[in-house]
């Protein structure tokens, strides 16, 4: 029976993924393949087509009580911001009509271009589940607590009830920091620096957002305001879910990689993130900013206080 529900399944969705010339790309292929491993969560999915993206949706994604009226919310982690307003295609009537979905395909769209601009191209597949649980099971064994969306090696997977409360500028933040994960094979490094590879990340979404850095970068404004200024660059552990400092860890590492790029560029930024996956930041920094360690960390600890006190 398994077996004739997911022939089913994806039967469903050949028209749509194929297109009229019936011939599978590679988007659709990744879609089968999502689809594929699990489902029992994807059964009366829907896909919707972007230029570059593509979504698979659930039933009943995005569809929490309030959850498209997102005015005053705060972006969490990966897009920190307390912009607000309605979120477009809000609405229980725009869910079902699947304009909800159809702008997701659109920013996703807007989002691997400003990607592209950076890093190179892409082409995300956006997968958005209807439930927090399935939103963990699809991206185990990484973590979707208190997160919007997890990027995957070939996939970003939408935490829906985070993701519905996110504001406009917050998707588009959160899609562009995901989607930079995909173009870079985050989800496969295992040496590059957390800071490095979250502050990138980070340093693409908010290339275009318009956001001010004591906004963007809130909780760590308090603290510099305050008078404590962080010490040295966030270890991986600070990234960790429920981790204390899981925010500021965020906005140390984003304003790490804002600093490289205002003051080297941002192709130095782009030479230095290759660089450390070799696994070695200080050769990394040495040879493409002639810094060491401790006169890097200097300089940045001299930007944060000079950005946000």
């Amino acid at each position: 029976m398994r077996v004739v529900w997911l022939w089913a399944v994806l039967a469903g969705l050949l028209t749509v993924l194929t297109g009229p010339s019936a011939v599978e790309d590679d988007l659709g292929r990744r879609a089968r393949t999502l689809i594929g491993e699990h489902p029992e969560i994807w059964s009366g999915a829907r896909t919707f087509r972007g230029d570059l993206s593509l979504v698979v949706a659930a039933p009943g994604a995005l569809t929490a009580p309030g959850a498209l009226t997102a005015s005053g919310t705060t972006v969490p982690q990966a897009a920190r911001t307390s912009a607000t307003g309605p979120v477009p295609g809000g609405g229980a009537a725009a869910v079902a009509s699947g304009a909800a979905f159809a702008d997701l395909a659109r920013r996703a769209d807007r989002a691997s271009r400003l990607v592209a601009r950076v890093v190179g191209p892409v082409r995300p597949l956006i997968a958005v589940p209807a439930t927090t649980e399935q939103a963990a099971v699809l991206a185990a064994p990484a973590q979707v607590s208190g997160l919007a969306a997890v990027a995957g090696a070939d996939r970003v997977i939408v935490e829906p009830r985070s993701f519905a409360r996110l504001t406009a500028a917050g998707r588009d933040v959160v899609l562009a920091h995901e989607i930079t994960h995909i173009a870079t094979g985050a989800a496969l490094d295992g040496s590059t620096p957390k800071w490095l590879v979250e502050g990138f990340a980070d340093y693409v979404g908010y290339l275009d957002a318009g956001i001010p850095a004591r906004r963007a970068a809130a909780e760590l404004a308090d603290e510099v305001r305050a008078g404590r200024t962080p010490e040295r660059l966030p270890g991986p552990e600070a990234f960790a879910a429920g981790s204390a400092r899981q925010a500021q860890a965020y906005e140390e590492a984003w304003l790490a990689c804002r600093y490289v790029a205002g003051r080297f560029g941002e192709r130095a930024l782009v030479s230095l993130y290759r660089e450390s996956r070799h696994g070695d930041v200080r050769a990394a920094l040495s040879r493409t900013l002639r810094m060491s360690l401790e006169r890097f960390t200097a300089a940045w600890r001299e930007y944060v206080r000079d950005q946000l006190a």
